[in-house]
């Protein structure tokens, strides 16, 4: 089985937040506040984002994914329900996970514990390999293609060239830079860096590498950090790249990094509707 773990939590509030100050018709920025930002009609066919996610992942050679999700999204149901009438994905066999709150949070507890759920509720994951993506990014073919493929080490990451993502500069200030060693591994990923630790990661090449947040995992090998990961002071959530980090320090070389220069959309704001009109 070749597994992918779409993470399709929370309740898209910078979206919604963001729709007042759109361009949007009215009947658009009604929509979009009523569904999870996957699940908004894009491009011309106007299918969700979700849709073309799972339709890349399907051409790459995807054939078991796993949606997590929060229970007052179960919206999700009814579009699987959907597509399985209309014998779209028909080989493919789709589960939702639910990320449930923790006793004395008033939240969801972040990536880590999303994928710590799901784990718990499937465990066939343990013992093998899966993808983690969000679910409001468009990965390409190519991007899961890379992360299905045989390999020697148990985990793998996509790595972005900044030269090739076409998001505003104050935006691309805000992304996850990479800092790889000469070998293609994982040092760590580094977090709203400042413009000295930016320049630092340049690899051999020039390239800034940005983490866009597509990993490939072995189960058993990342679970016992997902669940030991420390809950973030600020955002009081467990978070991936921070399970990911203690995982690589427990463990040197064992996260290789694949590169690739392309252009990736992403749902963020309200504004970013427009930018999947040519799908």
């Amino acid at each position: 089985m070749k597994n992918v773990i779409i993470m399709a939590g929370g309740a898209s509030s910078r979206m919604k937040r963001s729709l007042s100050k759109s361009h949007l018709s009215e009947d658009e920025k009604n929509l979009a506040e009523k569904v999870h930002k996957s699940l908004i009609p894009l491009g011309k066919d106007k299918k969700p984002l979700l849709f073309y996610l799972i339709s890349n992942a399907v051409a790459a050679g995807i054939n078991k994914i796993y949606l997590t999700t929060s229970p007052e999204n179960l919206a999700f149901q009814k579009w699987l329900e959907t597509w399985q009438k209309n014998n779209y994905f028909k080989d493919v066999k789709i589960q939702i996970a639910i990320q449930y709150l923790k006793a004395d949070h008033k939240k969801p507890l972040g990536t880590a514990d999303a994928i710590e759920q799901a784990i718990d509720q499937y465990p066939e994951l343990l013992k093998t390999t899966f993808i983690v993506c969000n679910g409001d990014n468009l990965y390409s073919k190519e991007a899961f293609h890379q992360l299905i493929r045989p390999r020697k080490s148990p985990h793998a990451l996509i790595s972005y060239a900044r030269s090739g993502l076409k998001f505003n500069d104050e935006r691309i200030k805000k992304f996850a830079v990479m800092d790889i060693n000469v070998f293609g591994y994982l040092n760590q990923i580094i977090e709203k860096p400042n413009a000295e630790t930016v320049e630092r990661c340049r690899d051999a090449s020039g390239e800034i590498r940005i983490s866009m947040n597509i990993f490939s995992f072995y189960g058993q090998k990342l679970y016992p950090y997902l669940k030991n990961c420390s809950i973030h002071p600020i955002r009081k959530e467990k978070e991936l790249p921070e399970a990911v980090r203690l995982m690589n320090k427990a463990h040197s070389n064992q996260i290789i990094c694949y590169s690739i220069n392309e252009n990736i959309l992403d749902l963020t704001s309200a504004e970013d509707i427009s930018s999947f009109d040519n799908l």
